[in-house]
């Protein structure tokens, strides 16, 4: 970085005629120098390179004092906080720290005790946080990781203390009241749980209500994007603040103020929305189209998108892995590339009919360039995402505006109240219209699998083509071309290779036993029969069907859950106690399979039998998994717990 800055420096006392002969040392010296900042920043950004990181100094003897950094949020079985580690105390010795950790009480644990600013004392060790190992699985540990956040604990109400001491920061203390308020308001109005919750999601990004099967169904009719807060939701704030300061742009006197009230009011939305990176792309493009006209001055919509991405990844680096931050770029792009040239392509006299086909080419230039992150991120494509766009988005900008307004009128209970049941009446037909599309057997088009290379390729295969589509290139016909044949051979070599594959997989999932048998595209499952339904199997088995491209239930059934023998290995699975009658040839078993509690011995199983590798699934309590383990180091055997280790996998050849 000092060598750049000193040849830019250096580059200033050139003579003018010398300059443009070496301007192209101008320009490496610039594409360096930020090269090294955005390092630098993202160096930076990593927790565990700060010299005051927490677990720098943790020990399992060492207590902690964290700070509740976010209200609670209720979950089913638990409470969780989001905390920051102040200090680290080892014996006499303290020490102040930084860095974020997870922090789950028991769910009958006192809200009340845990509010945002609560310093709260324990001495429990940490867990570091770990992902499922499930094929095909959410990346959580490094979710987390970018959020700063890297360990986590559970606490029984008789585990910490509550000091009676605060500490919170005004603003932020604002924020959380204010978001509290409106949300207290909407669930006094708005009748229905989904209605409620999706009511709330809508208006200030809180989706702890969110009925998980409603937004499967968001999502699979391509209409998700209504419930995460981004441009839709800033481009409506945007325009009523402009209405409402249209009096004060009108005076000279009054003019600076329409530009402050303008921009401060969509960061204000931003910080209440949670400040999502999509919101705060939304709130630095507006503030740029706020100020460009408070100064009379037009603004380039690539130069806005283009700063308020550099300024966001100034501040967290990270977002460029983000989903949401990356598809909310390319999707605006994406409107901004083709929204005229599709708008163009046909023209209706009809005003009505001419509006609709106008709403379908905003809904038809955002997929164009977010279809293959679709595809990579979710593996699937909503088929009536054009039909539902046309009923939900408008819909939606419905709610938003009466949510507003019932938030102003809370004071005049009638009012609220009248204006609470229209609202909960419009979510309430927008959730059964999107319900009942879902419902369609060809709604979604899913068990997409591309990988990254892939995903490149189409990139570019819809850049060649467009470019040949809308500026008559040739040569972009030609890349798009090449692309399309080479994204075809992949996709062949890739089909290919699942057919012949042979694999057994034995899930993680807590408290259940879940197993896999996949031969080419056919999969047999053996375990708990709930998880063939529901958001176990969508979350879970379906990822991991979908990664190896097994998505076709074999018919042929398994007849023994205790013993296994395909394509040469030799599977026995416990659930209870079984007798062994013993003998001098003790048969190969290559995996011993523990699920539940059996009352056995693993010393028993090694006398009669021959294994090579024990498995316990997560259905198998820690302590009981702590005693085996003994067991299987003594006698030098393999051992796997799914709950530590992640899920279990073989592969045959």
């Amino acid at each position: 970085m000092f060598f750049c800055l000193l040849l830019l420096l250096l580059y200033f006392f050139i003579p003018i005629r010398h300059r443009f002969r070496f301007s192209f040392l101008n320009g490496v010296a610039c594409l360096v120098l930020f090269t090294c900042t955005g390092a630098r920043l993202t160096y930076a950004q990593n927790a565990r390179n700060s010299a005051s990181w927490f677990d720098k100094y943790y020990s399992d003897s060492s207590a902690l004092l964290v700070r509740s950094i976010e209200p609670p949020v209720i979950k089913e079985r638990s409470i969780k906080v989001l905390a920051s580690v102040s200090e680290v105390i080892t014996g006499s010795e303290v020490q102040h720290t930084t860095g974020d950790i997870v922090v789950y009480f028991d769910r009958n644990t006192p809200v009340t005790s845990l509010q945002y600013g609560t310093r709260l004392l324990f001495k429990k060790r940490l867990q570091e946080i770990r992902n499922s190992g499930n094929p095909g699985a959410f990346d959580y540990r490094r979710y987390c990781f970018f959020q700063g956040i890297t360990h986590q604990v559970y606490l029984d109400q008789n585990e910490f203390t509550a000091l009676k001491e605060t500490c919170r920061q005004p603003f932020q203390s604002f924020i959380f009241f204010v978001r509290q308020k409106i949300v207290s308001i909407l669930k006094r109005y708005i009748r229905g749980e989904k209605e409620t919750g999706l009511a709330e999601a809508l208006l200030v990004g809180y989706k702890d209500n969110l009925d998980k099967s409603l937004v499967q169904a968001y999502s699979n009719t391509g209409v998700v994007h209504i419930i995460a807060i981004s441009g839709l939701h800033l481009g409506l704030i945007y325009w009523l603040l402009v209405q409402l300061c249209k009096p004060l742009s009108r005076r000279k006197r009054t003019m600076w103020l329409s530009p402050l009230i303008i921009i401060s009011g969509l960061w204000l939305f931003s910080f209440l929305a949670g400040a999502q990176p999509s919101v705060l792309r939304s709130a630095v493009m507006f503030s740029c189209l706020a100020l460009g006209e408070g100064l009379n001055r037009k603004t380039n919509i690539y130069n806005s998108l283009a700063f308020s991405a550099f300024i966001l990844l100034c501040y967290n680096p990270y977002w460029l892995w983000d989903t949401g931050f990356q598809l909310s770029y390319v999707a605006v792009l994406s409107l901004v590339i083709f929204m005229n040239f599709i708008k163009n392509i046909v023209c209706f006299e009809n005003r009505l009919i001419n509006a609709i086909w106008k709403l379908s080419a905003v809904t038809l230039a955002a997929q164009v360039l977010t279809l293959p992150l679709c595809i990579y991120y979710f593996h699937q494509v909503p088929i009536c995402f054009l039909f539902t766009n046309l009923v939900a988005v408008p819909l939606s900008s419905i709610i938003l505006m009466g949510e507003i307004m019932l938030i102003v009128i809370s004071f005049i209970p009638i009012a609220a109240s009248v204006t609470g049941q229209l609202i909960s009446i419009l979510i309430k037909c927008m959730n059964g219209f999107i319900e009942k599309i879902d419902l369609f057997p060809f709604a979604t088009w899913g068990n997409l699998q591309v990988s990254l290379t892939q995903t490149i390729i189409l990139f570019i295969l819809i850049i060649g083509f467009s470019y040949w589509l809308m500026e008559r290139n040739l040569a972009g016909f030609k890349a798009g071309l090449i692309c399309m044949l080479a994204f075809t051979l992949l996709r062949s070599i890739s089909f290919i290779v699942s057919s012949r594959q042979k694999k057994i997989i034995i899930y993680n999932l807590p408290q259940k036993r879940a197993i896999d048998i996949i031969e080419g595209n056919h999969y047999q499952f053996i375990g708990d029969s709930s998880l063939q339904t529901g958001i176990s199997r969508n979350s879970i088995l379906g990822p991991a069907r979908t990664f190896f491209r097994s998505t076709k239930n074999a018919k042929t059934a398994i007849t023994s859950n205790t013993y296994l023998s395909w394509h040469g290995k030799h599977i026995l699975m416990l659930e209870t106690r079984m007798k062994f009658k013993y003998s001098s040839c003790r048969p190969l078993i290559d995996i011993v399979l523990i699920s539940g509690r059996p009352s056995i011995s693993i010393n028993n199983l090694f006398i009669g039998l021959n294994i090579k590798q024990i498995v316990a699934d997560a259905s198998v309590p820690y302590w009981k998994a702590v005693l085996w383990k003994r067991e299987c180091e003594q006698l030098h055997i393999p051992w796997h717990y799914v709950s530590e280790e992640g899920a279990f996998a073989i592969t045959l050849p």
